[in-house]
């Protein structure tokens, strides 16, 4: 399937409204008790969260009535929505805020994530940045582009560069083992350097524009990285998991780069091949 610019502006306008009525109001003003955690004490969902992601599933549902919804708090409570996405004509994939951990502490590096996904291909890709009100999306062969609420719309393409001391890069180190951890951290002074965003979205956002060279990860939710990886690719980047497998939004288990070039994926996963599983 595709999606024509009115259905991609709907999407948006859903987003941006959930952004205006369940998140903004709640930055920085969240009571210790609207901050819950799910699998783990670093795991955080606040009620801003779950506010979002009711009004951005309305949202949808009633712009998109075939459409399957998978919002990470609904697969929180139910874990099957997630063999959802590989069959489903439409699949939206809702992250309602990325960086929770950081909106929780009252950190300005969040957004909000939505991927729609076609028989498990990703065809549209968004990542808001409630603050500032703008995004970077993509559709599939069309490019990546930066937009904005006045019209303002800009092209991206990824930087190319495959020397490893002069890429900057990203990662969050707590996602792999302890025992790896060491060995990792070992090897970022090999480049210019080496940043933690605790946000995917500003991550792959970024990388778009062209000031991060690459992104490894150990953790492949989907919310996570359907938008992204789409969009990265749409800007003349390459991702594959370590082991070479292309990636796509039902892998949910491995380990992945994303990069500016194919030959800086190469060059990276030489550098990483430890930690292939």
């Amino acid at each position: 399937m595709t999606l024509d610019q009115a259905a991609t502006k709907t999407l948006i306008d859903i987003v941006r409204h959930a952004a205006r009525t369940e998140i903004l109001p709640r930055f920085r003003m969240l009571d210790p008790d609207t901050i819950d955690t799910k699998s783990g004490p670093d795991d955080l969902v606040t009620i801003a969260d779950k506010g979002a992601e009711k009004v951005i599933t309305q949202g949808v549902a009633k712009a998109f009535p075939e459409a399957t919804i998978v919002g990470e708090e609904a697969v929180a409570e139910d874990a099957s929505l997630l063999d959802t996405i590989k069959d489903a004509e439409m699949a939206v994939i809702i992250d309602p805020i990325d960086g929770t951990w950081n909106f929780a502490r009252n950190l300005n590096q969040f957004g909000v994530i939505l991927a729609v996904v076609s028989r498990g291909e990703t065809v549209f890709g968004l990542l808001y940045d409630p603050l500032v009100d703008d995004w970077v999306m993509a559709r599939k062969g069309e490019g990546a582009w930066y937009g904005r609420p006045d019209g303002t719309e800009r092209r991206l393409h990824m930087s190319s560069t495959s020397k490893l001391s002069s890429m900057t890069g990203s990662t969050s180190i707590r996602r792999f083992p302890k025992e790896t951890q060491y060995d990792l951290a070992g090897l970022f002074p090999d480049f210019d350097r080496m940043m933690s965003f605790g946000c995917a979205c500003h991550e792959y956002r970024t990388m778009a524009f062209g000031f991060v060279d690459f992104m490894l990860t150990a953790k492949l939710m989907p919310w996570d990285h359907a938008a992204g990886i789409m969009i990265v690719q749409e800007a003349g980047g390459y991702a594959a998991l370590l082991d070479g497998t292309p990636y796509n939004p039902t892998i949910h288990q491995g380990r992945m780069i994303a990069a500016n070039s194919r030959d800086s994926w190469e060059a990276l996963r030489e550098k990483f091949d430890f930690l292939i599983d």
